[in-house]
Formats: structure tokens, sequence, C-alpha cells
């Protein structure tokens, strides 16, 4: 998930617009979001080891994320492929697709990735041979979708959930090998299950950083601004505009910009400013329950509104 660019953004003044025009604030929503659960389910993904595709704690993931979301889904739709790299490697890659009130017309989808890199390329890795443990880049995400699942599980929701864990984001160099990067994504963008299609799509990646400050990220603004604007309006309501702030974000290639080739509004909510992106020293210890919680609320908010 490399940086393409900055982007100067207006979206501070359509979101501020936007909410000046509400006279009153609605009453906050019932917070139902576990962020230490949440934390508990990254934690044990990194147990697993690295989750890198052919690997043994790819399979453990795959086969606990299986029998997860099995007890927890109406439906669960699996997807499984073999990807031939650019290099003739052949990688067993599966997508899961956790479905709440699949007949629902009106339905969301949120996202994440659950590999991890083979190897370590970011600015600061001490080491370029060593792969990265991945707690933020890859296990907050799908730990923040996993707490969402409980919660729906308690509490069925009003409108259609798909909550889609994708393979093989992270696999290879996203400025050289393209075509062995966003691998899950894009096979999803080309076998979207049968039915209503959502109405938007947000991407939860590294975002469990305990300095949490998540700033809207460039490519989504001129996507689909209106779903920016609702996500950080919602962040308000909950209370975690401290988190979601204005300004300037960085854009991005992410598994946001597969879907929103397959005709889907998908955005990323993303911390970029984690200095052990793609590093051995993505652990445990650099991500909080509080920072998963403050994500899980607006998910469940944008989920409990039926937006």
């Amino acid at each position: 998930m490399p940086t393409l660019k900055l982007a100067a953004l207006t979206f501070a003044a359509v979101t501020l617009t936007a909410m000046a025009a509400c006279q009153e604030a609605p009453a906050r929503p019932p917070r139902e979001f576990d962020g230490a659960r949440a934390f508990q389910y990254a934690s044990e993904q990194v147990a697993f080891g690295p989750r890198i595709p052919n690997s043994e704690g790819h399979r453990r993931e795959a086969a606990w994320l299986d029998s997860l979301l099995r007890a927890r889904a109406d439906t669960l739709v699996v997807q499984s492929w073999t990807h031939v790299t650019g290099k003739g490697d052949s990688l067993a890659l599966t997508n899961f697709i956790a479905r709440f009130r699949p007949a629902a017309t009106e339905r969301v989808l949120f996202l994440a990735h659950w590999d991890t890199r083979p190897y370590s390329d970011g600015p600061n890795a001490k080491r370029k041979d060593v792969p990265v443990p991945g707690a933020n880049d890859g296990a907050s995400g799908v730990a923040v979708l996993l707490g969402v699942a409980d919660a729906l599980k308690r509490t069925p929701p009003a409108i259609g959930v798909d909550l889609l864990f994708v393979d093989g984001e992270d696999y290879a160099d996203f400025g050289n090998e393209a075509r062995d990067v966003l691998i899950g994504s894009r096979y999803y963008g080309t076998h979207q299950v049968s039915g209503a299609k959502p109405d938007y799509a947000v991407l939860f990646d590294m975002v469990g950083d305990r300095n949490l400050r998540i700033a809207p990220e460039g490519n989504s603004v001129i996507a689909a601004p209106e779903i920016m604007t609702m996500i950080w309006q919602t962040a308000r309501l909950v209370g975690h505009d401290s988190v979601f702030v204005e300004g300037q974000g960085t854009s991005l290639t992410d598994d946001h910009l597969e879907l929103q080739k397959a005709g889907i509004r998908a955005v990323d909510v993303v911390d970029f400013d984690y200095p052990w992106w793609h590093t051995g020293e993505d652990t445990l210890d650099k991500i909080s329950a509080a920072s998963l919680g403050v994500v899980g609320d607006v998910a469940m908010a944008l989920v409990r509104a039926g937006k």
C-alpha cells in the first residue's frame, strides 16, 4: 500500500458546511463495539505468525476465519482460487464474505485484507529479509470486521451488511508487480456475489495505531466525497472527531481502488502515519484496544443508522 502523492483536499470545507446545516446534533448512539475483544482478535492473528500466502500461518488463519464467520454470519461465501504470479509462483488464495441479511436490497460492504507481506521494504525497515508481522497492516482491519460481526450476531442489522476479508493484498512490489498485489479485491470485483450490490464500501486498513489519527484519503475523496462526508459526520456524532480529523490526507493504492473499478463507491479509512509500515516492527505493542474501539464505534454507527 505505497504512497502515490499527498493531496491537498477541500474535504474539510465540504464536511464543515454539511455539519453547519444540522441545527441540532442527534443523541449519540449506544456503544456496542468491544475494543478489547477486537484487540484479542488481532493478538490471535499475530500468534499465527506471518500470514503469507502458501505459509502455515496463512492456512491457520484461513481455518480460524472460516470457523468464526460461520458461527456469526447468516451466510458465509468462500471464494478460493489459484493466482499465478508474474514470476510463476502459484498462490492458493481465499476471500471470505460474511453476509448479514443477504436478501436485503439496501446494503453496505466493509472490507479488510487478512494476508501479510512476505518481506520488509518500508522506509524505516531495519532488515529487508524478514516478513512483516502485520499487527496493524492486516490484523487491525480484520479485528474491526470481526468485532462488527460479533455485534451484528448479538443484534441483527436493519440493513444488509457484507464483511469482506480479502487475500493477497500485500504479496509483491506495488510499483513493479501490480498484478500481484490487491489480488483478492480484484478477484471480488470480477466475481461479486449475487443479489443487490452494496450502496458503498469502506476499507479498514491500518486502523489500530496507538496514536490513531485518520485523515481523509485522497482517492476516496475524489471518487466518493459524499461517503467520506457521511463517515466523518458519523465520527463526530459518536464523539471521535479528534481521531477522524479534517484536512490533508494521503492518496494510496489500496483495495478500495479495485472495488471502484468494479463500479462500487469504495473509500479507504486508513492511518498511514505509521513508522512501522512494511517493517518487522509492525508488532502487537504498536496497536491498542482503544484505537480499534474508535473505528469499530464508527462502523457500527454507520450500520445502525442504516447508512
